[in-house]
C-alpha cells in the first residue's frame, strides 16, 4: 500500500502504477487519485454512472478472467491500494503497463488497449446478458473545467467517437470491442451552476480538446497491436 499523498496526483500523466496478485501472479494496477471535488461519469462496473468520485483504478487481470464478483474484487483492490471513498474501477486483460497518455489544451486521456476481439457495434444478433467482463479498450479522461450532467454524457459520446475514428484510421475494421469502458472526470461545479460547461461535443472548445487527446492516445495504444 502506498501512502495516500503519493497516490494523490491531479494529472493523469502521474497516475501510479502498482501491482496486485491474481492466480498466483503479479499484475499491473494503474491508480489515479485526483482527490475530492471531482465528478465523474463512467460505464465502469464499479462506480459507474454520474457522481462525486475520488479515484480511478484500471486493473489488469489474467486472460480468461472468469470471477463472478468483479465489483467486490475491484473494491478489494482499491482498499489494498489505500484508496478511500467512492471511486471508479475498471478491468482489462490488455497490458496496463503499455498505457498511452495524450494531452491537448488541458484535456488529458489515458488509454489501455487490446483489440484481439473487436467488431462493429451494429451487427445482427440478439445479444445477451452476462456477468461484466474486463474491457479491452479502457479510456480515462480528465478535464480541468466543470461540466453539467448533460455535458458529461456528451463527453462520453465524444470520447467514443474519437476512439472509433482512431480505429478506422488504423484500418482495424471495427468500432471497438464488446467490453470497452470509459470514464470522464471534471471538477465539481461551484455553487453557481451557470459556471459549468454545458457542451462537450466534438466542435465545442473542451469537447474538441478531449477528442484530440483520446484520438491520439487510442491511436498510439492500438497501432502496435495491429502491426503485431
Amino acid at each position: 500500500m502506498l501512502p495516500r499523498t503519493l497516490l494523490a496526483n491531479p494529472s493523469l500523466a502521474d497516475a501510479a502504477l502498482l501491482t496486485h496478485t491474481e492466480q498466483g501472479r503479479s499484475w499491473p494496477l494503474l491508480v489515479w487519485a485526483p482527490g475530492p471535488g471531482v465528478r465523474m461519469v463512467s460505464s465502469a462496473v464499479l462506480g459507474g454512472g454520474i457522481g462525486e468520485r475520488a479515484w480511478v483504478l484500471n486493473a489488469q487481470v489474467p486472460p480468461g478472467y472468469d470471477r463472478l464478483d468483479p465489483v467486490a474484487h475491484l473494491r478489494t483492490l482499491a482498499s489494498g491500494a489505500g484508496l478511500e471513498g467512492p471511486g471508479v474501477g475498471l478491468m482489462t486483460a490488455a497490458s496496463v503497463e503499455n498505457r498511452r497518455h495524450a494531452a491537448d489544451g488541458g484535456a488529458e486521456a489515458v488509454v489501455t488497449a487490446g483489440i484481439g476481439v473487436r467488431g462493429w457495434a451494429a451487427v445482427p444478433g440478439a445479444g445477451g446478458v452476462a456477468a461484466p467482463r474486463p474491457g479491452t479498450i479502457n479510456i480515462i479522461v480528465s478535464l480541468p473545467v466543470p461540466l453539467t450532467d448533460a455535458a458529461l454524457v456528451n463527453a462520453v459520446a465524444t470520447a467514443t467517437e474519437a476512439k472509433v475514428q482512431a480505429l478506422v484510421e488504423l484500418g482495424a475494421d471495427a468500432s471497438g470491442t464488446p467490453t470497452d469502458a470509459v470514464c470522464v472526470a471534471a471538477p465539481s461545479a461551484p455553487s453557481t451552476a451557470s459556471s459549468a460547461e454545458s457542451f462537450a461535443g466534438p466542435r465545442s472548445l473542451w469537447g474538441a480538446r478531449l477528442a484530440r487527446a483520446v484520438h491520439r492516445a487510442t491511436y498510439e495504444a492500438c497501432a502496435g497491436l495491429l502491426r503485431a
